[in-house]
């Protein structure tokens, strides 16, 4: 099992929090960060490797977070997740979860996660839907589209993707031919996407609504992640 952690952005929606510090590195509580807190908790939960890529600010995040496998997307500044994805390539041969570094999850949910058995499955949560950001549109248990432009949805994407082998060696090759077509400005979701539509992908679902979560973009975000975290730290003490 690998864990893939996509952590190139700029976070842009949080300047000026993060003209000098990336978000991954806000802190949390107790000395821990975005990115250190959910490294914790993969590392309490299994045995998987886990890769971080890195764009903005890398050296500070290289230097901070131990026991992780860096990549570095030295475009970051004008390119999306697919190409921060395609820097991380090689590890797409195997089991593999990719968590969009600015999500912040209680540790029960990851442990969850461990448990889906699906040969691919994105989380989302069920009970967001007027107010979703990154939209699921579903069908007979299975995703058939993802987009922040859709008017109606089933649910919002949770910044989480399980794959098997099998299916992360596709997600390669989708990632691999996009990125040669030149779609670098793009999410790596619409690699999964295009796979449904073109290529007969099963892509399934599997909601989170019970759990807490949050993706941290806004002021409001870091309050809840805050609260998700402090949550977590009464419970362990």
């Amino acid at each position: 099992m690998r864990v893939i952690i996509l952590a190139a952005g700029i976070g842009l929606r949080l300047k000026p929090f993060t003209e000098n510090v990336p978000k991954t590195l806000f802190t949390m509580g107790k000395d821990q960060t975005i990115l250190g807190r959910m490294t914790g908790i993969i590392k309490r939960n299994s045995e998987a490797e886990i890769y971080v890529v890195t764009g903005f600010m890398h050296e500070k995040i290289e230097s901070f977070i131990q026991g992780v496998t860096f990549f570095y997307n030295p475009f970051y500044k004008v390119t999306n997740s697919i190409a921060s994805l395609w820097f991380a390539r090689e590890c797409l041969d195997d089991d593999v979860i990719i968590i969009n570094s600015d999500i912040v999850i209680e540790e029960a949910l990851f442990k969850e996660l461990l448990k889906i058995d699906n040969p691919a499955a994105v989380l989302i949560d069920c009970s967001k839907i007027y107010d979703a950001d990154y939209k699921v549109a579903t069908y007979n248990n299975r995703v058939v589209m993802m987009s922040k432009d859709l008017s109606t949805c089933d649910g919002e994407y949770a910044g989480i993707t399980r794959l098997s082998k099998d299916s992360a060696i596709k997600l390669k090759h989708k990632i691999e031919t996009m990125i040669h077509n030149g779609q670098i400005d793009e999410w790596y979701e619409n690699a999964l996407v295009d796979m449904i539509l073109n290529d007969n992908f099963v892509l399934n679902f599997y909601d989170i609504s019970q759990f807490q979560w949050t993706e941290v973009d806004t002021a409001d975000d870091l309050l809840a992640a805050r609260k998700i975290c402090e949550m977590g730290e009464n419970m362990n003490g």
